[in-house]
């Protein structure tokens, strides 16, 4: 009697290979962009994607100062922050993010999607945010992501 047996394997963060992906964020929508970056940066787009396991891989995303909004999201969204202290909350709407802080929004939008643990906290790390096309990374290699 010849019986097989098949385990399943769990992947590791070491036997994870990670790449490196560029994304050209210009006329991009904000939150449909952030939810595609936030599942490469879990490496749920990979077959052997583990929950528990940082699987994910790197993204560079440049002009990321030209992303947009849809309908009145732009006068009416706020972001608020809070200091701490009696009367320290301060708001913003996205018009003045994108003057003055234009890569905070994305980059809020992608962590607001990724697990709020130390897993979460590991893989935005793996985020880099640029306003203009140029950047940094040309000695990994990054390759074009294709959405």
């Amino acid at each position: 009697m010849n019986t097989l047996s098949y385990k399943t394997k769990s992947a590791t963060k070491e036997s994870a290979d990670s790449k490196w992906y560029i994304v050209d964020a210009e006329g991009e929508i904000v939150g449909r962009l952030a939810t595609r970056i936030a599942s490469v940066l879990r490496g749920k787009t990979k077959p052997n994607f583990t929950p528990h396991a940082d699987m994910g891989d790197y993204v560079i995303v440049i002009n990321a100062d030209k992303v947009r909004f849809t309908g009145n999201k732009l006068d009416d969204k706020e972001y608020q922050r809070y200091s701490g202290y009696p009367g320290g909350q301060k708001r913003r709407t996205a018009k003045e993010m994108l003057e003055k802080r234009p890569n905070q929004v994305l980059e809020l939008a992608v962590k607001g999607m990724l697990p709020k643990t130390k897993l979460g906290r590991v893989q935005i790390k793996k985020l880099f945010l640029y306003e203009g096309a140029a950047h940094p990374h040309q000695a990994q290699k990054p390759e074009p992501f294709k959405f």
